[in-house]
Parts: C-alpha cells; structure tokens; sequence
C-alpha cells in the first residue's frame, strides 16, 4: 500500500504499537498506557473502563486484574473485547478487538511480585466490583490481609492477567480539516494473515 508510509509504515501491527506507544511514554503526561477497556456482560449490554496495558507481546496484549470483577466475569462469558489507546498529545489512537485468554501463569506472577507490596496487599483484599460499606471497611480488610499474608504475600488465584490476540488493529492519526488517517489490519481469526486497509477519515 504505496501510501502506507511514516508512522504506519511496517509489516508488523505489533512493532507499529510499540513504536507509538514508546513516543506517548514521552509526551503523555500520565499513565500513557492507559487503554479503554469494553466488554459485554451476558444480556449484550455494554461496559467501558480504563485499564493499564502492561506488555505488548509479539501477537497480543496483555493486561491484569482481578478474575471477578465485572470485567474478568464478563471476558470470561464470551472470551472477547475491544480497547482503544487514545493520546491527546499525539493526537492518535489504536482501536483493537479481539480474542481473549489468562495468563495466570509465571508471567503473572512475575508482575504480581513487581508490584509494590500495598498494591499486592490491596490485590488480596477488594471485593473488585461489589458492593462496599464504607471507605473504613476496606482498609480494615487491608489490615487484616496485611496480618495474614506478611510482607511477600503470593498472587491471589483470583488475580492475574487477560492476553487480548487481536482479530482487528486500526491505528488513526489526527488530520487537518477531520481528513485523518485510518489503516485497519484485520483478520477473520488469529491464525490468519493480515488484511490492511486505508479507511475514510
């Protein structure tokens, strides 16, 4: 695609992620990484969210959390969902939809462990997405779990992370007069080869 030049030049939508995301690291102010995370719960009803995109990997990207939240329930119901990485500074975005599995394995662990010790305290002890009393009543459970586990508590079972395998990539730049620039790489299922398309603005 003769077009197909500058910041979406390459053969590879991974390579072409990282590279964007890796410019955002240094004009973003906070959290650069910061993704826009939906997925539907079993009536087809909507959610959207912000969630932290922890690694691109060669074919997907990974992200954590807890298993039960209304998220890791709702991933779980259908093994799909879509984010979009949005920075203002750049005036760019990445939408993504795709296929959804765990990564509950040393991976995980390995990031858990990363983590500073309230974080993975914190982990053990929010209900993620239920009902709460008080403000109070959750730091008294973080006292409580911080009693239990000590200073090394391991990775709850119920905590780890999502690797998203993308059936669709689009990369948007930002253009004079609304004209932008869209190239969506699609794929009707993760084993295939990659379709590029410029869309219209």
């Amino acid at each position: 695609m003769s077009d197909r030049e500058g910041i979406f030049s390459g053969s590879d939508p991974f390579l072409i992620a990282r590279a964007w995301l890796a410019e955002a690291e240094k004009a973003e102010l906070n959290d650069p990484n910061a993704m826009a995370l939906s997925t539907v719960d079993n009536t087809g009803m909507p959610n959207v969210r912000i969630v932290l995109l922890k690694e691109i990997e060669p074919e997907a990207f990974v992200f954590y959390t807890n298993y039960e939240s209304q998220k890791g329930v709702e991933i779980a119901g259908c093994g799909k969902a879509a984010f979009v990485l949005h920075w203002k500074s750049l005036r760019r975005q990445i939408r993504v939809r795709g296929e959804v599995s765990k990564e509950d394995g040393a991976l995980a662990d390995s990031y858990y462990a990363s983590r500073s010790l309230k974080s993975r305290l914190g982990a053990w002890a929010s209900r993620q997405s239920r009902p709460l009393t008080s403000r109070s009543a959750l730091m008294a459970d973080v006292a409580k779990v911080t009693l239990q586990k000590g200073p090394d508590p391991e990775r709850p079972p119920f905590w780890g992370g999502f690797r998203i395998r993308p059936l669709e990539i689009e990369f948007w730049s930002d253009g004079q007069f609304r004209l932008h620039d869209r190239f969506r790489w699609s794929r009707a299922t993760i084993d295939q080869n990659w379709e590029i398309a410029r869309l219209n603005p």
